[in-house]
């Protein structure tokens, strides 16, 4: 069986990080695996707590996994100092892990901020040129490039000034209002749009996770990059669609609802 990782922060609610990023890896027919990089008190309405593991935690976890279930490919969401990010990026080094997939997690949904400022240099420093894919929405595309993003053709010139800066493929996701649901992928030499319906759900806690760990667990299946964004954001749009409405604020996909659909059917 296939096998993927999550580095990441959890959720208490269940929404978006580590519990996520798993229910995402499961649906995509991988084994998942998870290091945790901080605790959360969390729900739909925000972020009310945050407890950080140590750098030193972190690299037994990594060390549990990668001499054991070494995983087919990683993702990395929310790491929120330059101690755990350094530590993250040593241990993925020394293993050599392979199809990286790094969401920049710098804000959460409900506005809270989940990284430190300072950790961000440390971030484009280490972590990014090891990875095959970064992940940003508009606001991350705009602190890692530098730019400022009003349009496609700024969505497609911060891509390429991230990769000139850390040498990964880009994924700029357009969810944040610039040009309805479509993401732009720039692997170095081509420039890939890939189109999607923006569906009318308030609803969107944990989507930038939800993304990463897909296009993750069909990288570890074999898919290129491409191909494994096509497939991860027919699966985002889908859990959207299924149209899940728990909690106050803005409430979390249903990550699972082929498995829901088929229960129901059954009874």
């Amino acid at each position: 069986m296939y096998t993927a990782l999550t580095i990441a922060g959890s959720d208490s609610s269940g929404g978006a990080g580590i519990q996520a990023d798993m229910k995402t890896m499961t649906a995509n027919g991988v084994y998942a695996m998870s290091a945790v990089a901080a605790l959360t008190a969390q729900n739909t309405t925000g972020v009310q707590d945050i407890m950080v593991v140590t750098p030193e935690f972190l690299v037994e976890e990594l060390d549990s996994i990668f001499t054991d279930i070494f995983p087919d490919a990683v993702k990395t969401g929310m790491i929120p100092n330059a101690g755990l990010i350094e530590a993250a990026s040593a241990s993925l080094k020394k293993y050599g892990a392979r199809h990286i997939v790094v969401d920049p997690v710098m804000v959460a949904t409900s506005g809270s901020r989940l990284i430190d400022g300072d950790a961000i240099g440390t971030l484009k420093e280490k972590l990014l040129p090891l990875a095959e894919v970064v992940t940003p929405n508009i606001p991350e595309a705009e602190i890692l490039s530098g730019r400022t993003i009003t349009g496609s053709k700024d969505m497609e010139s911060a891509a390429k000034a991230i990769f000139d800066a850390c040498g990964c493929a880009v994924l700029c996701k357009g969810g944040h209002s610039v040009n309805d649901a479509n993401d732009v992928l720039f692997d170095g030499k081509e420039l890939h749009w890939f189109g999607a319906e923006r569906i009318s759900n308030p609803n969107t806690h944990g989507t930038g996770c939800t993304l990463s760990s897909a296009i993750a667990s069909h990288l570890a299946k074999g898919a290129d990059t491409a191909e494994a964004v096509r497939c991860a954001k027919q699966y985002l749009t889908a859990a959207l669609s299924a149209m899940l409405d728990l909690g106050h604020g803005s409430g979390p996909l249903n990550h699972l609802f082929e498995i829901q659909e088929r229960c129901e059917f059954a009874r």
